[in-house]
């Protein structure tokens, strides 16, 4: 089994700054390709990044590009988002989420989710 826990959320004004953690447990966590997928009240759950097993390869989903960063420490058995400049929008559950392979921005393909950590950003 593959157990992921996040960590990090929490309330912020807007425009400040958050940084999510996501620990794995239950299988080799470098083998993964890791994301992070967001859910706001009364919508779907959307991308918002991913990385690649080694940390070399990146992705963001254009609303948080360039206020995002998606990091990872193998040798902590965790990836990280980042967040800068957040805004009201971006008040979701922010999940983690991990595949063997590169699953991309595809929420379906992803076989291993956390249980989510809240992000309220107020104005």
């Amino acid at each position: 089994q593959v157990h992921l826990l996040e960590s990090g959320g929490g309330l912020v004004q807007a425009g400040g700054s958050l940084r999510l953690s996501c620990a794995a447990s239950g299988r080799t966590f470098s083998s993964m390709h890791m994301a992070w997928f967001r859910q706001a009240p009364g919508k779907e759950r959307e991308f918002v990044s991913s990385v690649s097993r080694t940390g070399s390869n990146t992705m963001y989903a254009d609303s948080v590009k360039g206020r995002f960063t998606i990091s990872r420490d193998n040798a902590k058995n965790t990836v990280y988002l980042q967040m800068n400049s957040l805004k009201p929008e971006d008040t979701a559950v922010y999940y983690c989420a991990g595949d063997m392979m590169y699953s991309g921005v595809f929420g379906a393909a992803y076989d291993y989710w956390g249980q989510g950590t809240q992000v309220t950003v107020s104005s």
